[in-house]
C-alpha cells in the first residue's frame, strides 16, 4: 500500500484560488494480535508493518531477542498483524492497566509503567561524537525522507553511527517511527548500542524510554526535549541533544560524550564545514 494519496484541494494564495491535487500522508489502522489475543491498534503509515510490530513490543519490553518472535504473520487487507512468541504471551489485564496515554501524533499509548524504570540501571557507552558529526548527521537526516517533502505530514526516525544512516523509517506517528527502527535492526540483527538515534520530533519521556530499554545512548533532534525528557535522559546516562540547527545545537544530558577538541584523528571536519542553516522543514511535533 502507498505511504501517501493525492486527494483535491482549495488552494487560496495571494494570487487568488483555485483547486489543485495535493499529497497527503495516509493513515492506516493496524491491529497487532499477541499470541491470538488483540494486544492494540495503532494508527500508523502502511509501510515495513512488520517492524513497527516487533519495535512495538521490544519497546515496551514484552519480547527482548528476535528468537523469541517464533511467527510474524501480515495480513495487510484486514490491517492485522499476528505475532507469536516462544512464552506464549498475551496481553493480560496488569498489562492493560497499566497503558500510558502517550503525547505523540493522535492518541498514542504505551504498556510502561513509571513505576517499572529501573533508574539505577545507566547506559554504559564509550562512544564520542562532535558537534560537527552531529550537524552533518541532523543534515543527512533532514533530506532522506522524499514522504515527508510531498505530504509534510510524517515524522522520521533512524539510527546512525557517527558518519552515515544505517537504518531509516518514516510514519505519520514519531513514537511509530522510532518503532520501525528498533523493530527493523531487532529482525535484521544489527545492534543499537554505541549508536545514534536521531528522531524528528520533540523528545519526551517515551522516546527516552524506548532509547534506554534498547541502551542506545545518544539521542538527536532538531526540536526540544520535554523536562521529564531531560531529567529521565540525566537519570538514565542518555546523551541528549535538542534544537540541531542553525549549526548549533543544545546538550541537555550527558555532555561528557560530546568531543569539543579538534583536530583528532577520524574527527569531522570543522564545525562550518557541516553547519548551515537546514531550513524550517523539520517535522517538529
Amino acid at each position: 500500500m502507498e505511504n501517501r494519496k493525492s486527494v483535491e484541494a482549495l488552494h487560496i494564495d495571494r494570487e487568488g484560488s483555485g483547486t489543485r491535487m495535493e499529497w497527503t500522508a495516509r493513515e492506516f489502522p493496524l491491529t497487532i494480535m499477541l499470541n491470538g489475543e488483540q494486544l492494540v491498534t495503532v494508527l500508523c503509515s502502511p509501510g515495513d508493518l512488520k517492524a513497527l510490530a516487533a519495535g512495538f513490543l521490544f519497546s515496551e519490553g514484552m519480547i527482548r531477542a528476535k528468537e523469541e518472535i517464533t511467527g510474524l504473520t501480515l495480513d495487510g487487507e484486514r490491517g492485522i498483524i499476528r505475532i507469536r512468541t516462544a512464552t506464549d504471551k498475551t496481553a493480560d489485564g496488569k498489562l492493560f492497566m497499566k497503558r500510558v496515554l502517550t503525547t505523540g501524533c493522535g492518541r498514542g499509548m504505551a504498556f510502561y509503567s513509571y513505576a517499572d524504570l529501573d533508574r539505577k540501571k545507566k547506559i554504559r557507552s564509550d562512544l564520542r561524537v562532535t558537534p560537527a558529526e552531529v550537524l552533518a548527521l541532523s543534515r543527512r537526516f533532514q533530506g532522506a525522507s522524499e514522504l515527508y517533502r510531498t505530504t509534510h505530514g510524517v515524522h522520521s526516525a533512524a539510527l546512525c553511527d557517527n558518519r552515515e544512516i544505517l537504518v531509516f523509517a518514516e510514519d505519520i506517528g514519531r513514537h511509530n517511527a522510532v518503532d520501525k527502527v528498533l523493530g527493523r535492526c531487532l529482525l535484521d540483527g544489527i545492534a543499537v548500542s554505541d549508536r545514534i538515534l536521531v528522531t524528528s520530533g520533540r523528545i519526551s519521556s517515551e522516546i527516552l524510554f524506548k532509547a534506554a530499554g534498547s541502551g542506545i545512548p545518544v539521542i538527536v533532534s532538531k526540536s526540544a526535549p520535554t523536562d521529564m525528557g531531560v531529567e529521565l535522559a540525566r537519570e538514565l546516562g542518555i546523551t541528549l541533544i535538542g534544537f540541531v540547527r542553525g549549526g548549533g545545537m543544545n546538550v541537555y544530558a550527558g555532555e561528557e560524550r560530546i568531543n569539543l577538541l579538534r583536530g583528532e584523528p577520524g574527527a569531522a571536519p570543522a564545525l562550518s564545514a557541516a553547519a548551515g542553516d537546514e531550513g524550517s522543514s523539520a517535522n517538529e511535533e
